[in-house]
């Protein structure tokens, strides 16, 4: 019973303290795949420490329920608890009650947990069919000028169909389905020149290469089963960071970064802004997002999440250096928080 209770412990003091610490180490994003790798890790550890507590806590209940009993009421009573109270029916039903509630917590959070993704999955299926059947191809001309292949136009990537959307409001984005949906809104064509257009696409696939839905459903899943704790709300939004910081890196890559830097913005504000006008540092542009458009729940959006910090970022990249020591940081937090479950079990048990 110790090792449930220290397990306990760990998961309750983890779910508040850890985004505290690896909030500032992931703000930047000056090492992206570190820090998903230990916010996913942080999450997943906290689950594990819960899920082997309740599984301990479970086989001392079905093999000593009176000695279980008894610890529980010396634990709060100390010498004060003697046979007469904790073998009596009213604390036993207490004992009980609080057990079915517990157990009854955790099924509420696996019920609010699964019903959230499976909410997230039909939406964003029905959205990508959707956007498929009203939508239109990509016209070919704009394909070709952007840096597609000609007579790709629906057909850029292998997973996804490129539609446009007939909407004022300049949005781009994407979403998972079967095949899935990369949507351009005919106001995003507005205020993007082709190879801001290109930068757009490229930072959209890279979304779908990266499978950055899947783990948006995962987290988003999990913030919805505990809406009070830091670690799964903050992380939720801190992984939907990263995963846009890693698109912008890939897409960087592939395309011009002022391009980049110039469609995050046409598309946030909503009005052209001219490649050869990006400044050689930051100027903190305050883009909220898209334009005030509407997006379907799962969707990918280009410029809906933090752009100020992106357009910086892309701006004023990390020098090599100060990236490295913000990976060797990350990679401690990492190690530290999968071993804690293992280390604490065994310690316990001593």
């Amino acid at each position: 019973m110790i090792t449930a209770l220290a397990l306990l412990g760990y998961a309750v003091g983890a779910a508040w303290c850890v985004p505290a610490l690896l909030a500032p180490l992931t703000r930047r994003g000056a090492s992206v795949r570190a820090g998903l790798a230990a916010w996913l890790t942080a999450m997943a550890s906290v689950l594990v420490s819960v899920v082997v507590a309740i599984e301990i806590s479970f086989r001392t209940v079905a093999a000593d329920w009176p000695q279980l009993t008894q610890a529980l009421c010396r634990s709060v009573a100390g010498s004060a608890c003697t046979p007469a109270v904790y073998r009596s029916a009213l604390y036993e039903g207490g004992t009980g009650a609080l057990a079915i509630l517990t157990t009854l917590l955790a099924a509420v959070a696996l019920w609010r947990y699964v019903h959230r993704v499976q909410r997230s999955r039909r939406q964003t299926r029905a959205h990508a069919e959707a956007a498929r059947l009203v939508g239109r191809a990509l016209p070919d001309g704009i394909a070709a000028a952007s840096g597609g292949a000609p007579g790709a136009g629906a057909t850029w990537h292998r997973h996804a169909a490129a539609v446009v959307l007939d909407d004022p409001r300049p949005a781009a984005y994407c979403v998972a389905g079967r095949p899935a949906a990369i949507v351009l809104t005919s106001g995003a064509l507005q205020v993007l020149d082709p190879p801001q257009l290109g930068a757009v696409l490229a930072h959209e696939r890279a979304h779908l290469a990266h499978g950055d839905h899947l783990l948006q459903t995962l987290t988003q899943g999990l913030a919805a089963a505990f809406p009070g704790l830091p670690l799964f709300t903050r992380g939720a939004a801190e992984v939907a960071r990263l995963a846009e910081m890693g698109a912008d890196d890939t897409a960087a890559r592939t395309s011009s970064r002022p391009a980049l830097v110039a469609a995050l913005l046409a598309i946030a504000t909503g009005t052209v802004i001219p490649t050869t006008g990006i400044p050689g540092t930051a100027t903190g542009a305050g883009a909220a997002g898209a334009a005030g458009a509407v997006l379907p729940s799962g969707a990918l959006p280009a410029a809906a999440r933090a752009v100020p910090d992106r357009v910086e970022r892309l701006l004023c990249p990390s020098t090599p250096v100060k990236s490295a020591a913000f990976t060797a940081a990350l990679s401690l937090a990492l190690a530290a928080l999968a071993a804690a479950p293992p280390a604490l079990t065994l310690l316990s048990m001593r």
